[in-house]
């Protein structure tokens, strides 16, 4: 018998038998369609073989090959084999994951492959000279070419690591190689695909992200496969495109949660990256101002070369002064300080450009009453629906529920509703009414729904057509205002003591990335950060611009608690709409755990930090080992035993090193 062995994007781990019939050929790697149940389903072949388990009778005929794409090459069924192995998911569910949703498809048309162009191997534009410090970190990556060679690029912001990118990518493409350059936001790639561009106009570039439509989707990926495409830029989902002579990837802001997904295959792109670089034997490049922990210490240990650039590319370019205000005497009016208006009305006089940092979108987070003390709670989360104002709503930030604003109280009648805290509309709002004539643009999820909305704020930015920009954590990486010389960041302090042990690390990056948008041209910068704890250590390191200060303070308290970089973690998570079931399921999951056994530590279920959410009451339950030979082997021993449990009304998944935790 001829027989394909294809998985498929179901709940089952294993693939499944299907006969070959005469006329068609398909080898590993192959997409095909096969009938399962009364449907027709898109695999791919991960074996042939002449053996089945399943009795010949029962076996189905596999329909077609799909013919309009190459089978995927050997080192990218490879990769994708090893995420379904260590994110503990099916392979089918993995391999579909990697294909764009048109390709899934079983009923479409055939897609035409676009004519190859000849791959350009330079000479490629070079506008400015590269630093000293810039030409080291050149060398130090090229130094590994045609190896797996990691290094962590730790640059200062504005100290140039985007053109280190650059020559490295035109380097990999002089040896006739592709490029993988990889970027946490979609807000991110329209600028930096321009930048691109502009230095390889002849060579063929594709972005890959979840913005683009289905055939653009399609299209890019076909030609990241080919090798038509050598340069591929996109988000996490571009950590898994097909390129068949990759030579180099870049991950860019490598320190940022967004490459964790966390639906479905629960995949780090960055730690992809790194294994990706590793079976192909190339380097990858790690970069970022504000390094993640795992990644500086595995720089520290020498697992990862480390080049460091310390100074402002431009010159006479210098790292803003950082201020803090101390809101204790300084008390906030509307959201905003005494201190933080004043500098913003000497930018303006100067005609320089201000940012005013807050990462929270809408007008307020919630509605009160102030006589009967009623709040706008969803009434399907733990959280509070959000005043919009101008939209007239009330809006969940988790599940998406909307209602109108009410003009009465729903507890008790009362007129007296009061807006309470503050969101980047109403910041709006009150600089508006403080400034007077001042040209202000917010930055939010909510004002950049529209496709090419942040681009064209962007642009009147550049052109000087702004005057204050407020925004969320959307502004406070990757973009270069070379007249924006003030950053105000409003109520951080919420972070300062939050349950989550990585809270402080992502609160130190997202301060010393915002307030890297000051001062990158040759004007002085200047950032006030609003805070109640002025004198807290945080606070210090980022005053001071020391990262390392404050990463070797972070590492030895993650070396006391044991958490990673220290151990390993995995996170089952489970909902359910019925009350307790969740933690029941987490309590049987625990006692399954100890019994069978293994170096690892199985914690108490507790509820998650939003503990209901779109109507499901939810709960967590944590794993630690101290490495991830312990780890993996339990975790695959436990799942399986997970997955033979009878129905039940709970919803689980299983997270290896989550990012939620």
């Amino acid at each position: 018998m001829r027989i394909a062995r294809v998985a498929l994007d179901v709940p089952l781990a294993q693939p499944f038998d299907f006969l070959v019939p005469e006329g068609l050929d398909p080898v590993r790697g192959s997409l095909v369609v096969v009938p399962f149940g009364r449907t027709a389903k898109v695999g791919v072949v991960v074996a042939r073989t002449a053996r089945s388990e399943v009795p010949a009778g029962r076996l189905r005929e596999l329909a077609r090959v799909v013919d309009d794409v190459a089978p995927l090459a050997a080192g990218d069924l490879e990769l994708l084999e090893f995420c379904a192995a260590y994110y503990q998911r099916p392979l089918g569910e993995v391999l579909q994951a990697s294909l764009p949703p048109r390709l899934r498809q079983a009923r479409r048309r055939a897609i035409r492959p676009s004519p190859a162009p000849e791959p350009a191997r330079g000479p490629f534009a070079t506008p400015v000279a590269a630093t000293p410090a810039q030409s080291a970190a050149i060398a130090a990556v090229r130094a590994g070419f045609g190896r797996f060679h990691p290094v962590l690029v730790a640059g200062i912001t504005g100290s140039g690591k985007t053109e280190v990118y650059l020559r490295l990518i035109a380097h990999a493409l002089e040896l006739g190689r592709q490029a993988l350059y990889l970027v946490p936001e979609i807000g991110l790639t329209p600028q930096l695909e321009s930048r691109v561009r502009e230095r390889f106009p002849e060579v063929s570039i594709v972005a890959a992200h979840s913005h683009l439509g289905e055939g653009a989707r399609a299209a890019a990926w076909l030609a990241a496969q080919s090798g038509r495409a050598r340069i591929v830029l996109g988000t996490r989902l571009a950590a898994l495109s097909p390129m068949p002579e990759l030579g180099l990837i870049v991950v860019d802001e490598e320190h940022d949660p967004s490459y964790k997904q966390h639906e479905g295959l629960r995949y780090s792109a960055r730690d992809v990256a790194v294994r990706r670089a590793q079976l192909a034997a190339i380097p990858v490049v790690l970069g970022s101002a504000t390094p993640s922990l795992e990644t500086w210490a595995n720089a520290a240990q020498g697992r990862y070369a480390l080049v460091e650039l310390r100074e402002r590319a431009l010159a006479g370019a210098r790292l803003p002064a950082v201020r803090m205000v101390d809101t204790r005497a300084d008390r906030p009016v509307e959201g905003l300080t005494d201190a933080l208006l004043r500098a913003l009305r000497v930018r303006l006089a100067r005609g320089e450009q201000s940012l005013v940092f807050l990462n929270r979108r809408g007008f307020s987070p919630v509605l009160f009453c102030r006589s009967c003390a009623w709040h706008s709670a969803c009434a399907r989360c733990s959280a509070n629906l959000v005043l919009h104002l101008k939209a007239g709503e009330l809006r969940c930030h988790h599940c998406g529920h909307r209602e109108r604003v009410p003009a009465r109280c729903p507890g008790c009648g009362s007129a007296d509703l009061a807006p309470v805290g503050q969101g980047t509309q109403r910041i709006e709002e009150t600089l508006a009414a403080a400034l007077p004539g001042a040209r202000i643009a917010r930055v939010d999820r909510d004002s950049t729904s529209r496709q090419g909305a942040f681009a064209e704020v962007l642009e009147q930015v550049r052109a000087g057509k702004i005057d204050i920009l407020v925004g969320t954590q959307m502004l406070a990486k990757g973009h270069d205002h070379p007249n924006l010389t003030l950053v105000g960041v409003v109520d951080s302090d919420c972070a300062l003591y939050s349950a989550d042990f990585r809270a402080a690390e992502r609160l130190f990056s997202l301060l010393t990335q915002v307030a890297g948008r000051a001062g990158r041209a040759g004007e002085p910068g200047e950032v006030l950060v609003q805070t109640d704890f002025p004198a807290h250590p945080l606070y210090a390191a980022v005053a001071a611009h020391d990262y390392a200060a404050f990463a070797g303070a972070a590492l030895a308290e993650r070396r006391l608690a044991q958490f990673p970089p220290f151990a390993h973690l995995a996170m089952l998570r489970a909902e359910s709409k019925h009350a307790g079931e969740a933690t029941a399921f987490l309590r049987a999951a625990a006692r399954l755990a100890k019994e069978l056994g293994g170096k690892v530590e199985v914690f108490d279920p507790v509820p998650a930090p939003l503990e209901r959410k779109a109507g499901f009451e939810r709960a967590q339950l944590l794993v630690r080992a101290a490495s991830r030979a312990s780890l993996q082997p339990f975790l695959r021993r436990w799942k399986a035993a997970l997955d033979d449990r009878p129905g039940r009304r709970v919803r689980w998944s299983l997270d290896v090193d989550p990012q939620e935790a």
